[in-house]
């Protein structure tokens, strides 16, 4: 089963080397990262700020271990770190999906 791994990170910095180390890891075939402005409730406060996103593509087998690889080096103490499968898609490029994390 494909899927989507979508992750929150602090600056462009962290999303680039979360992606390339996950990448190069084989982990994930394809990271996309681009800034957000969010706001969430944290220790009974409402924080507003500037964050990065990631969205990478990937196979069902492989969130435990890109979880744990995220878990070692992102700064947040609660990482937002959460998968969607993809239920359609372009079917060749959910084939190149696949065959980019064997």
């Amino acid at each position: 089963m494909t899927m989507m791994v979508y992750v929150t990170c602090k600056d462009l910095t962290e999303a680039r080397y979360i992606s390339s180390h996950l990448l190069e890891s084989k982990l994930v075939a394809c990271s996309n990262f681009f800034p957000v402005q969010s706001m969430y409730s944290w220790k009974g406060e409402i924080v507003e700020e500037a964050e990065y996103v990631i969205i990478m593509k990937s196979v069902k087998k492989n969130f435990d271990r890109i979880k744990r690889e995220i878990l070692k080096t992102h700064s947040a103490d609660v990482p937002c770190i959460v998968s969607y499968e993809i239920k359609e898609g372009h079917e060749d490029y959910l084939k190149w999906l696949k065959k980019s994390v064997e």
